[in-house]
């Protein structure tokens, strides 16, 4: 399976973190898959007219490819011209180039949540870039490419969101397609795979005995949980974060930071600093994506008339205070 790679808008911070695949490495990884680059501008020893020489054959149907994979935004400005995007040596817009390729591919894949979403590119007050997704503006379907688009084997762009994205999304969903094919029911309802987008931040989350029994961290070094005083986003992005570890061990809450929802459309975007809760009434704004408000209260005001105080005071400190109790005899 041969796979095609533009960098557009973005940090190149996707591309960093695949690089970061394990356990094998990377192109060991692939090449046992029958996976192969036709060509990746930081990865590809093709440069110059050789690199364009390359791309227009590809977008002239000469040589074929299975999946282009785009990295970062979609820079449309100004005025829909592109030219805020050129590329390099040729002068012609990256928009232009990644429409012409998208009609070749097989599949076309969203790599980071700024090329499915428009992500910080298009989060400036007015869009002056005029950025947005492959077939995403935010929440709204549409993009560079259109939400009726669909490639040459009937998906739409296959997003593999985050930001940056974990390289097992990546690998995972490119060998998932080259080994037993890629099914629209493998995706959700913004055409993130499921294998991935099917879980939540909040499913194996080290401090799932804090957000149980309600007892909140007060200040970023705390243990307790992060949702009630400091922005975590947990329960209701979709990733497989602290059940696939980032590095063999790290995710964002294990380091001790709140999920900022980096896979959702509009996350750059919270409106409010991402280390704080919004609350109205006491009660946090975001709440769990399928607990009703009511629920919620009542089950947290339960949850906090029975916690144990080791899981109080623990909660309030950098360290663990209090360890579990040893029960003794039989019962």
């Amino acid at each position: 399976m041969k796979v095609l790679w533009l960098q557009s808008g973005g940090c190149g911070g996707c591309t960093q973190s695949l690089l970061c695949a394990e356990p094998r490495p990377l192109f060991d990884e692939l090449r046992d898959a029958g996976i192969e680059f036709v060509w990746h501008p930081a990865l590809a020893q093709a440069s110059g007219e050789e690199a364009q020489a390359i791309l227009e054959a590809c977008a002239a149907g000469q040589t074929p490819f299975d999946v282009l994979c785009v990295e970062g935004a979609m820079l449309r400005g100004p005025n829909g011209s592109g030219k805020f995007h050129l590329m390099a040596g040729n002068g012609r817009p990256l928009t232009e180039w990644v429409e012409r390729l998208a009609g070749q591919a097989s599949y076309v894949f969203a790599i980071g949540s700024c090329t499915a979403y428009g992500g910080f590119s298009a989060s400036t007050p007015g869009n002056p870039l005029e950025a947005c997704g492959l077939q995403y503006d935010e929440q709204t379907p549409g993009g560079l490419l259109g939400a009726d688009f669909r490639s040459k084997g009937g998906l739409p762009v296959v997003n593999i969101a985050g930001c940056p994205t974990h390289p097992g999304w990546v690998v995972d969903t490119l060998e998932k397609l080259a080994l037993e094919g890629l099914p629209a029911s493998d995706l959700d309802d913004f055409g993130r795979p499921l294998f991935y987008a099917g879980e939540l931040v909040h499913h194996g989350c080290p401090r799932n005995e804090y957000y149980e029994f309600k007892a909140s961290a007060e200040k970023p070094s705390d243990l307790g949980c992060l949702m009630e005083n400091l922005g975590c986003k947990g329960t209701q992005a979709h990733a497989d974060c602290n059940l696939r570890a980032w590095n063999g061990s790290g995710s964002c809450l294990r380091g001790g930071f709140a999920c900022i929802a980096c896979t959702e459309p509009g996350f750059e975007s919270p409106g409010h600093a991402f280390q704080e809760t919004p609350k109205v009434a006491g009660i946090p704004i975001g709440l769990p994506s399928d607990m009703p408000k009511a629920w919620f209260v009542a089950l947290a005001a339960l949850s906090k008339s029975a916690t144990p105080k080791r899981v109080r005071d623990n909660a309030r400190a950098d360290h663990t205070v209090v360890r579990p109790a040893v029960r003794k005899g039989s019962k």
